[in-house]
């Protein structure tokens, strides 16, 4: 018979958020979803062949949703299973981005965070990315290197459960996600280095591409109240 406590032990601590899960299986789900039907088509034999339309994936994400709302936490392993499944898709690297963009939680900007300097921007979209990643997690992922952007990691859970380097794109995305969120405009994360690929460690780099209408481009001044008034003076 096995020893409760001693299974547990292996199984390893209850760590990671079960939205991890449920974000996964919600990306696989979605990106399974035809575009369009051919007309001799029948979906009841052709959409079930699609994993991500599953009944057993439907009947998993209602029970990680039921988790998400118990505020229950998963094992690295169960995690890691769900990530090896997603690997040997042949679009991997989208799923894990959109994955990354759905677990940037949305946060709400300050209206003052336009009239910060973009330095101070960035300061703030790394400590929303580093806070909300040790809580989904667990654990850091990573640190921030040298530049306005810059994640670094060696070991790290995405490397472990996947030495190719495709589960690598869940930060990219997240990143991605992250910068858009806090400092508006559109943004790119770049997988630069990768242990996978051979390099000493995994390295991404995100900066803001289209940064949106800044204050005085859009004619606006502070209001008293924190809101924008119009810098024209007509009726």
């Amino acid at each position: 018979m096995t020893d409760p406590d001693s299974a547990a032990a292996a199984n390893g601590p209850r760590r990671v958020q079960a939205v991890v899960a449920l974000r996964l299986l919600e990306a696989m789900r979605d990106m399974d979803l035809p575009q369009e039907l051919l007309e001799d088509e029948d979906p009841a034999q052709t959409i079930p062949r699609r994993f991500g339309l599953s009944d057993v994936v439907e009947r998993q994400i209602r029970s990680y949703k039921n988790d998400v709302r118990k505020r229950v936490r998963l094992t690295d392993q169960e995690i890691e299973g769900l990530f090896r499944f997603v690997i040997r898709r042949p679009d991997s690297s989208a799923v894990f981005r959109r994955v990354g963009r759905l677990l940037a939680e949305r946060q709400r900007s300050s209206r003052w965070m336009r009239y910060l300097p973009r330095a101070a921007q960035y300061a703030v979209a790394r400590s929303r990315a580093r806070r909300r990643l040790k809580r989904l997690f667990g654990r850091p992922v990573g640190g921030f290197g040298r530049g306005p952007f810059v994640v670094e990691g060696r070991a790290h859970v995405f490397h472990d459960v996947d030495p190719s380097g495709d589960a690598c794109e869940l930060v990219s995305g997240f990143g991605k996600e992250t910068l858009e969120q806090t400092l508006g405009g559109s943004a790119r994360v770049t997988h630069t280095l990768c242990q996978g690929r051979g390099d000493d460690l995994c390295r991404w780099e995100g900066e803001l591409v289209k940064p949106r209408a800044t204050v005085a481009e859009e004619g606006l001044t502070p209001a008293p109240d924190g809101g924008a008034v119009s810098g024209s003076s007509g009726p």
